[in-house]
């Protein structure tokens, strides 16, 4: 069986993601893009727009000096519009080294991802970790 469009597209974005290739990403995010990234830190918020989510993410990579992986566990789909994802995430920055589990809850209209909300098991580890 084939995976869903929506599947795959998701999928796409943890490839460029995971190769660095934040241009492959711009195309996968409508225009008006927002994503939420938890906690409270200097990095914690809401982006809107390609521009501010791929310069979040540029800086995840610089402030991680390139130590971050994500590695997607599973995708689920409802058919609707929405994907919701579960993932590893490793990283080490300033002597700290987290590991967290991790998801994103995606929303979908045609070809674009417009809504992406990330969640995770530990914000306290988080907080910590980009303090």
């Amino acid at each position: 069986m084939a995976e869903h469009p929506h599947a795959s597209l998701v999928r796409k974005g943890y490839e460029a993601f995971a190769r660095g290739d934040l241009d492959a990403l711009r195309g996968l995010l409508a225009g008006d893009c927002t994503y939420h990234f938890p906690g409270s830190h200097s990095l914690s918020g809401d982006y809107k727009g390609q521009d501010a989510i791929l310069d979040v993410f540029r800086r995840f990579f610089e402030e991680t000096n390139g130590t971050m992986t994500v590695e997607l566990r599973h995708i689920l789909v409802d058919g609707r519009g929405h994907v919701m994802t579960l993932h590893h995430t490793t990283a080490e920055r300033g002597g700290k080294r987290v590991e967290l589990t991790g998801g994103i809850v995606f929303r979908i209209v045609g070809d674009k991802a417009t809504d992406l909300d990330e969640c995770f098991d530990d914000l306290d580890k988080l907080n910590d970790f980009w303090s």
